[in-house]
């Protein structure tokens, strides 16, 4: 199946074969130490090492349920009216078909993917970059891309990669699509990576967002087995990283995490960066000066009546 698919994910190989996961991940496991397949986001590929990526129709049947999850809750830190950036990846796709319903957002990709499923959002405004198109994942990347981004300022990046360690951050296996990923991220005031648990503990050959610069992370609950995406998580809150976790009931952090997903901030040791001006606090102040003004007019139309 792989020879024939170039990946395959170990839900369909579980499937296929009529056995649990736990038996696929173990053979899995054996074949990867013939040399015949290497493990990878679920699943498995061809070998290759560090310098092999599966092209978009492989990624795109690997971790689907994960990656539906993190869309879910990454969708609900974007607020109206925010401009954001928006990396190439299968999850960040994902990502794109929810923020669609968000009122009065520029989303600025070098993704056709994600400016493919913002199409048909009339309340959305889409900027793609310049660049060379590279089809394997359908991003546009090259020096027209990185110049495109510069002078560009917005709130946040959205990025993913091929692996994520707290020693080294955020990798990808291809040079063209980091270099490109690193220009998006010097354009945003935060980064938001997205990464399943299969990506957690996993580096690979060309490093794109470095753990110190990484605002928040937002994965899925790694299985009780998986021990080192456990200690991956640890890790990365231990240097600062925000943890959200779809569909969990704890994070990282030790915060509780609700099942549903919804939006939390976790304090970060150290100076956070932001956009500057305190919008957030702003529009909650306004919020409550508004709801008290209303209350008063009430009082007062009531006084009215009553004399």
């Amino acid at each position: 199946m792989v020879r024939a698919n170039g990946a395959v994910s170990l839900r369909e190989l579980a499937r296929v074969v009529q056995t649990s996961e736990v038996t696929v991940r173990r053979d899995v496991r054996a074949l990867e130490a013939e040399g015949l397949l290497d493990r990878r986001h679920g699943g498995a590929v061809l070998p290759g090492g560090f310098t092999r990526e599966s092209g978009f129709p492989q990624k795109s049947h690997l971790a689907t349920a994960e990656k539906t999850a993190i869309a879910d809750l990454a969708a609900n830190f974007v607020e109206e009216g925010e401009a954001i950036v928006v990396g190439a990846g299968t999850t960040t796709q994902e990502l794109a078909r929810r923020l669609a319903r968000v009122p009065g957002l520029t989303v600025v990709t070098n993704s056709l993917l994600v400016a493919q499923a913002l199409a048909h959002a009339n309340r959305v405004e889409v900027v793609m970059t310049g660049g060379t198109l590279r089809g394997s994942n359908y991003a546009l990347v090259g020096s027209g891309a990185e110049q495109s981004l510069q002078g560009l300022r917005v709130s946040r990046a959205f990025l993913s990669g091929s692996g994520l360690t707290a020693e080294r951050g955020l990798s990808t296996s291809n040079m063209l699509s980091a270099s490109v990923d690193r220009a998006l991220v010097q354009a945003a005031a935060e980064v938001v990576v997205l990464a399943d648990h299969t990506k957690l503990g996993t580096d690979t050959m060309f490093q794109t967002v470095p753990t110190d610069v990484i605002t928040r992370l937002v994965t899925d609950e790694p299985p009780g087995h998986d021990d080192r995406a456990g200690t991956e998580l640890q890790a990365l809150a231990d240097q600062g990283v925000q943890i959200a976790v779809a569909g969990a009931t704890g994070n990282a952090g030790g915060d509780p995490v609700p099942a549903r997903p919804q939006r939390r901030d976790v304090p970060v040791p150290g100076p956070r960066r932001g956009v500057p001006g305190g919008g957030q606090a702003l529009r909650a102040a306004s919020v409550l000066g508004e709801a008290a003004g209303a209350g008063a007019e009430r009082a007062r139309v009531a006084d009215m009546r009553r004399r």
